[in-house]
C-alpha cells in the first residue's frame, strides 16, 4: 500500500485522523474530522472513507469505540509520506549542545548525558549504543588470576579502564603473559582496536610476531576480547524508563510496558535491533511490530548512527516510547543530538 494509490480525499482523512490520534492517543471519531475543518463532507460520507481504509489495513477499530486508530501499516506510511518534522528552535539546539558537552570527559559519560537528555526532552525512554572501546589505546596487561585464567585490562589515552577475563593455554610459562602485553602494547599504542587488529592478525598468519604458539594463544584472545567483536558485548545505555508508564490509557497498555521492560532488561533484541540502525545515514524508524527483532508489537524506535572524527560509524543513539510517540518532535531531535556527539568525538 502506497499514498499514491489513495485519491486526495482519503489522503486528508487519512492524516487528520492520524495527527489526531497521535496527539491524544483517542480513537478518533467521523464527528472529530468533520470538527477539524479542512473538509466539507458530512460525518456519514467520513464514515465510509474511513471504513475503506480500515479495508485496506491502514486503520484499525478498537472494540470499546467507534472511533479509528492508525495500525502499524498506517503508522509507517504516515511517517514515511504525510509526517512534516519541524526544525529545532536555536534555544533547543543549544540547550542540546550544551547537555551533550563537557570537557575531559569520556565517551561512556557524554553518551550517559545524551541519553538522558534525550529522555526527558522526549518523554520516552533514551539509548544509545557504543562500541566498548572507542578510543586509542595507552597500555594493556595481563594480570594472571589463577591457572587458567587471566584479566586483561586496556587503558585508553581518555583514561577509560576496561577488564576482560580470557582463558589461559594449558603449560604457558610465567613470562608468557609480559611478552603478550609487550607484543600488543608496541602495536596497540596510539591506536583504536579497528586500526590495529588488521595488522596483529596479518603478523600472526606470516609468523612474523616472533612468538610461541602458547604466548600467541593469549595474544588472540586477549585481541579477541577487548575488540569486542561480538555484538553483545556493546556497551547499551537505557534511561527514563519511568516516562513509558506515564500515560497509559488502559491496562493493556500496562501489560505492553512490563514486556517492553522485560526486553529493556535483555538488551539482546535492542542491540541487534540498534545494530540495524548503522546501515546508512540519517534517522532510521522502526514501527511496531512490522521489525520482528522486538517481541512487541506496541512500541517505536527512532534512532540515528553517529560518526567519529575520522567519519567512520561509532555507535546508536535514540528513543524507544509508544508507536503514537510525536514522530515530528523527535526524529529531528535525535538526528540533532547524533550530529552533536559526532562533533564532540
Amino acid at each position: 500500500m502506497n499514498l499514491a494509490e489513495l485519491n486526495e480525499r482519503s489522503r486528508t482523512i487519512f492524516r487528520q485522523i492520524v495527527e489526531t490520534y497521535l496527539e491524544t492517543g483517542q480513537p478518533v471519531g467521523s464527528r472529530t474530522v468533520s470538527r477539524l475543518g479542512d473538509t466539507s463532507l458530512s460525518p456519514a460520507s467520513i464514515r465510509n472513507v474511513m471504513a475503506d481504509l480500515e479495508d485496506v489495513g491502514l486503520l484499525d477499530s478498537p472494540h470499546t469505540s467507534a472511533g479509528r486508530v492508525p495500525t502499524h501499516l498506517g503508522l509507517r506510511l504516515f511517517v514515511d509520506g504525510l509526517l512534516e518534522t519541524g526544525d529545532l528552535t536555536s534555544e533547543e539546539r543549544a540547550d542540546i549542545e550544551s547537555k551533550c558537552a563537557a570537557e575531559g570527559t569520556r565517551l561512556e559519560d557524554v553518551l550517559e548525558r545524551a541519553t538522558t537528555m534525550l529522555s526527558g526532552l522526549s518523554h520516552c525512554a533514551g539509548v544509545v549504543m557504543a562500541p566498548t572501546i572507542n578510543a586509542p589505546l595507552k597500555h594493556v596487561e595481563f594480570v594472571k588470576l589463577e591457572e587458567a585464567r587471566a584479566l586483561v585490562v586496556a587503558v585508553t589515552e581518555d583514561g577509560a579502564v576496561e577488564n576482560r577475563l580470557i582463558d589461559l593455554p594449558t603449560g604457558l610459562p610465567p613470562s608468557a603473559l609480559m611478552q603478550a602485553a609487550n607484543y600488543l602494547n608496541a602495536r596497540l599504542a596510539g591506536r583504536t582496536f579497528d586500526q590495529a587488529t588488521e595488522l596483529i592478525a596479518g603478523e600472526l598468519r606470516s609468523r612474523q610476531a616472533e612468538l610461541d604458539q602458547l604466548t600467541q594463544k593469549v595474544v588472540e584472545a586477549g585481541v579477541a576480547e577487548l575488540a569486542g567483536q561480538d555484538a553483545g558485548r556493546e556497551t547499551l545505555i537505557v534511561r527514563g524508563r519511568a516516562n513509558l508508564i506515564d500515560d497509559l490509557a488502559a491496562i493493556e497498555d500496562l501489560e505492553r510496558i512490563r514486556m517492553l521492560f522485560d526486553d529493556l532488561e535483555q538488551k539482546r533484541d535492542l542491540v541487534k535491533l540498534l545494530d540495524l540502525a548503522r546501515a546508512g545515514e540519517g534517522v532510521k524508524i522502526f514501527i511496531g511490530a512490522e521489525n520482528s527483532l522486538f517481541s512487541l508489537s506496541g512500541s517505536s524506535v527512532i534512532a540515528s548512527p553517529y560518526v567519529n572524527g575520522a567519519n567512520q560509524l561509532v555507535g546508536v543513539i535514540g528513543v524507544i516510547g509508544p508507536t503514537r510517540i510525536n514522530y515530528a518532535r523527535i526524529i529531528p531531535m535525535v538526528d540533532y543530538t547524533a550530529k552533536v556527539i559526532g562533533q564532540l568525538l
